[in-house]
């Protein structure tokens, strides 16, 4: 029972991380610290695009799914379930990237016109 909600507070965490990464330019722009965590972790999601790693959350939860039952493939809660589907959409590996690389693009563009009004 531990290890499947654990599991499921994974899942919410790696949701609102994934949150964070396409809104978080918006509360960045307002503070320096927001700032530099967004862009580092949006370095971070570019860095595990270029290799075609995992992001560790994944993993996390896919332990913490095989020590409760590895037979189960949906024993969790209809919220987990869907916010699982929004997490691990299918989608080709190339449209990840460019997807990730828009948002990079974007919340850059979001950064840096904030520094041009500043000016």
């Amino acid at each position: 029972m531990f290890y499947r909600l654990a599991a499921d507070f994974v899942v919410i965490i790696h949701f609102i991380w994934i949150l964070f990464l396409i809104f978080g330019v918006f509360i960045g722009r307002r503070y320096s610290v927001v700032k530099m965590f967004h862009i580092a972790g949006l370095g971070f999601v570019v860095t595990i695009q270029i290799f075609s790693w995992y992001c560790p959350l994944t993993h996390l939860e896919v332990w913490l799914r095989q020590r409760h039952d590895s037979s189960l493939s949906y024993s969790g809660s209809f919220i987990i379930h869907y916010i699982e589907r929004l997490i691990y959409i299918e989608l080709s590996p190339q449209i990840i990237f460019v997807l990730t690389m828009l948002l990079v693009v974007f919340s850059l563009y979001f950064y840096i016109l904030k520094k041009a009004v500043r000016a």
